[in-house]
């Protein structure tokens, strides 16, 4: 059985772009953020704790979490102002990982990026000091970009799990045999045309998150905004590798990040003039209003 603590390392550790983007949060920020990613990283870490299905133990840690007002995560949740029902979002996207993953529309895709990444972004919102409840959907929209590019990076690892996150609607006849075969010239075209849709879609959901980074003070608006182009930009070398389907991951080593950075002061300095408006692309989900 799994107990949590708090991995003040646990940012440094596994979440790379996080943890580079953090040294430009103000101290409490930086800690705070550092503290919800460990709890996430958390349950991560019990979802796969065994090849077994660990839906009821999630299950169950969170009834604890929800009726012990002194567990440390509650007690986190509470302090910051976090509704707990959105780390139970959360919950709900690792318990569909215990099941056979194969998403089946575009719709689903998106619920399921909202449950994993836009509840981390809407739980970020008090630690970075947003007061503005019209911030919620831009969060939650910045959160389902990065998990697009995350499901765009790693879709031959996932195969080999036995996953697949591409909506079947999109795939067609493309099996996950295919997905997980080491040449992938029979499938190259229609997977690049995936790809391409995929990204394309990453894309209008990061402009609708930069658009809302007006709503960010200015002390800790830069991190996430870095962290967001960090991430961005991975999606970014896949269309500049003409969207190729590989068992390769795309990534960044920390050059890359240092440029990226750089690159983007400009664009920065001009987020409110470049990202005025917001794309409505997808429906409200019941907790991203608390």
């Amino acid at each position: 059985m799994s107990f949590y603590s708090y991995d003040p390392n646990s940012l440094e550790k596994h979440g790379k772009s996080f943890y580079w983007a953090s040294f430009f949060l103000p101290y409490k920020s930086k800690d705070a953020a550092s503290e919800l990613y460990s709890i996430c990283r958390y349950f991560d870490d019990l979802a796969d704790e065994t090849p077994n299905d660990q839906s009821e133990k999630l299950k169950s840690e969170f009834e604890q979490i929800c009726n012990n007002v002194e567990h440390p995560i509650n007690k986190f949740l509470k302090s910051n102002n976090i509704p707990i029902q959105i780390l139970g979002d959360l919950i709900q996207g690792l318990i569909q990982d215990q099941k056979l993953v194969r998403i089946q529309t575009e719709k689903d895709l998106i619920e399921y990026s909202y449950q994993v990444a836009g509840t981390v972004g809407l739980m970020m919102q008090p630690l970075i000091l947003v007061k503005n409840k019209n911030a919620n959907k831009h969060a939650v929209d910045l959160g389902i970009a990065m998990q697009l590019t995350n499901i765009a990076r790693d879709i031959y690892e996932d195969a080999i799990m036995n996953r697949v996150y591409l909506p079947k609607e999109w795939l067609k006849e493309i099996s996950i045999e295919h997905l997980k075969s080491d040449s992938n010239d029979e499938i190259q075209t229609q997977m690049s045309a995936i790809l391409r849709k995929l990204i394309e879609l990453s894309e209008i959901y990061y402009q609708n998150g930069f658009s809302g980074m007006k709503y960010i003070p200015i002390k800790t608006r830069l991190a996430i905004f870095f962290a967001a182009k960090i991430y961005r930009a991975i999606g970014m070398k896949i269309k500049g590798n003409n969207y190729q389907y590989s068992n390769k991951r795309v990534y960044l080593n920390k050059l890359n990040k240092l440029w990226v950075t750089i690159k983007s002061l400009p664009e920065f300095i001009l987020l409110k003039m470049i990202y005025r408006t917001y794309t409505p692309i997808r429906e409200s989900f019941q907790n991203e209003n608390l």
